[in-house]
This record gives C-alpha cells, structure tokens and sequence, in this order.
C-alpha cells in the first residue's frame, strides 16, 4: 500500500507560529528605541526647564529680572541676593528654613516609623477586625489632606494648639499611605520563616521586630520616609490654617507670604525666586543619598 503525504499548496499563508521570533507584528516604529528615548528626553526637558529658569533666575536683580534675557548672565547678582535673603525681616528666611527641616525630617523619621510599625502589624499579625481596620487605612489615604485642614484647626482650637510648633508637627506624624505602604514592604522584605526561627530562639516580639524584622526593612524604611519628607517639606495648606506666627512657619508659607508682598514691594521678586531655589536643596540632597535603598525598596516582593 502506497502513502502520499499531503503538501501544502504554494504560496499559503503561514501561521502566527511562522513569524520569525523578535519582529513586532506590522514593524510599528511607535515601539522602537528611538521614539521611546525621545519621548523619554521630551518629559525630563519638561520637567528640568522650571529648574533651569529658577537657577538662572536667581542670578538676577529685581531689574534684571524683568527687563532682560532670562538665559542672559549679565547683571550677575546671586551673592547680593543671598546676602539679602538671609538679612530681609531680620532673618526670617532662616527661622523658615529651621522650622521645615524640623517639621519635614523629625516628622517623616517619626511618622515612618510609626508606619512601618503598623503595616509590619498588619502584615504579620492576626486581630479581629484586621482587614477592617486596614480599609479604614485605605479609606485615609482617599482623603485629600486639605479636607482634613478645618477639622484639624477645629479639634487643636479646642484643645490650644492653634499657633503652636504642634500644630502642624503632630498631624504629620500619621500618614495612611505610609502604612499601606508599610505593609507591602513587609509581605516583600520580611519572610515568615525568619520570624518563626527568632521566637524559636527566644526573642520576643518586640526584640524581633527591633532587632530582626525593622532591620530586613531598612529600605522599605527608607522609602516610606522620602514619600514622606518629600508631602511635609512641600505642605502648605495646613500651615496656613494653624499659623499667624511669621517665626513659626515653614518655607512654603514664608515664600508664599514673600511673593504676595513683592506686588507692593518688587524688591522681594529676587527673593522669592532665590529662596524657591535653595528650598529644593534638601529633596535633592535625600533622594540622591538615598536613592539606592529608595530604588530597591520601591521593587520589593516584584519577584519572587
């Protein structure tokens, strides 16, 4: 008995199979290196020209500032203009800049603490009404911080705070992004198995969590505290609510008083701009001293 095996007829068309592995399908150049570097070039433009008038801007005397070329040198002034910022209203430009470092680093060190200790209980502990509470935390973060101003000034009238350092030091200290946050880091960073192994040995829960658990966090830590800083350094609004005292505020408000004064007194102009731009100076700094532990920890549990 003789077989003959079917052929295909020439010139049909091939299965998606067939295509040759590693070429997009119709060669669409929307995918290709090119336009995604320049896309990528385009944003990062967008987002360094404010950056650039600012640095150049503070260069500038009040005259200059309006009457010439924004990306001319001539009529260099950043010294004088240094000088005057620290010296303009006796130096307040000091006390602002004092008052956010203490406001924004010492709140985003003890609210992430307090973050990370909550999305660590969250994680790994078993409550009634957990998930409960946690959406409660979920239902926090939804809530834009300037709808929770009134109710804040409401509660500190009542109880004296108004126009105090804690006003606007202790309503920072909680964040609920931060515990949700916290509690994906742990799931990512903290294994169960090291947990049963350091109660096996003995610790207790506290000495596991200080000397075990919060070390494996470090970078998650470290994470929680930049998204941290970074919504203190650049809080406004409650500080606006809570303070009337020119020696408490924070440099958001201080530049804002500032640049509002400088249409009676244009003087102030330089100012404003050169003090916008060392106020950004301690962001820069955090990030690009932190931003190994900051890349890993924003990549924690992404693999497992």
């Amino acid at each position: 008995m003789t077989t003959t095996t079917p052929t295909s007829p020439v010139g049909a068309s091939r299965g998606p199979s067939s295509r040759p592995l590693g070429k997009p399908f119709g060669g669409s150049r929307l995918t290709s290196r090119g336009v995604a570097n320049a896309v990528v070039l385009i944003a990062a433009l967008y987002t360094m020209l404010p950056a650039l008038w600012l640095l150049l801007a503070s260069t500038k005397n009040a005259d200059a500032l309006f009457g010439s070329d924004i990306f001319s040198l001539g009529d260099f002034s950043f010294a004088r203009n240094l000088s005057d910022l620290f010296s303009m209203d006796g130096g307040l430009y000091g006390e602002w800049y004092v008052n956010s470092l203490l406001y924004a680093v010492v709140g985003a060190l003890t609210g992430s603490l307090i973050s990370v200790a909550a999305g660590y209980a969250f994680d790994k502990y078993e409550f009634r009404h957990k998930e409960k509470f946690f959406g409660l935390v979920l239902t926090g973060v939804m809530v834009p911080p300037t709808v929770l101003a009134l109710p804040l000034y409401l509660v500190a009238s009542e109880i004296g705070m108004v126009n105090t350092f804690w006003s606007v030091f202790v309503p920072v200290l909680f964040n609920p992004f931060g515990v949700y946050l916290a509690r994906l880091l742990s799931s990512g960073y903290v294994p169960n198995e090291v947990l049963e192994a350091s109660r096996v040995d003995g610790a207790g829960e506290l000495q596991t969590y200080v000397r075990v658990s919060l070390r494996m966090l470090g970078p998650g830590f470290v994470t929680v505290f930049l998204f941290q800083l970074t919504a203190i350094w650049n809080n406004f609004f409650l500080p606006m609510v809570m303070l009337s005292d020119q020696h408490l505020y924070p440099l958001s408000l201080g530049l804002y008083t500032w640049n509002s004064a400088a249409t009676v007194s244009p003087e102030y102009y330089p100012l404003v701009v050169i003090g916008s731009l060392l106020a950004v100076v301690p962001l820069i700094v955090a990030f690009v001293l932190l931003q190994r532990y900051w890349k890993s920890g924003l990549t924690a549990g992404s693999v497992k």
